[in-house]
């Protein structure tokens, strides 16, 4: 259910933008969200469509693209990615220590807005 409040943020940061651009239409959010942000994107969608009714980001799509989680070695410092998609086991590739933290892919943010503004897309 969390991902109401995150798409209300969202519409709101995209309305914002379709204002100052003075867009006739939303056609695409692009959506980075880390895999580690327990966000569903089809739920993403469902309430961004119930929330953008009536206003210029009715019917706009969320691309979503996902990025792994970073972590950092306890033990040489190396900071690296790794799916948690393709592995058991959190393991620096640089040394192999299994002691590692944790540093990102848990966030999300809004690459970009595509806008319809009269005969151009941006």
């Amino acid at each position: 259910m969390h991902e109401l409040a995150v798409t209300e943020a969202i519409l709101k940061l995209v309305l914002a933008t379709a204002a100052r651009e003075r867009a006739r239409r939303v056609v695409t959010v692009s959506l980075r969200m880390g895999e580690m942000s327990d966000l569903k994107a089809v739920w993403i969608q469902r309430y961004f469509d119930h929330l953008a009714a009536g206003t210029v980001a009715e019917g706009a799509r969320i691309a979503v693209e996902s990025f792994p989680p970073s972590f950092s070695c306890n033990h040489c410092g190396h900071p690296f990615f790794q799916s948690l998609r393709t592995v058991d086991s959190i393991v620096c590739p640089l040394c192999g220590s299994g002691s590692c933290t944790l540093t990102g892919g848990m966030d999300y943010r809004v690459e970009s807005v595509e806008i319809e503004n009269g005969e151009t897309r941006r």
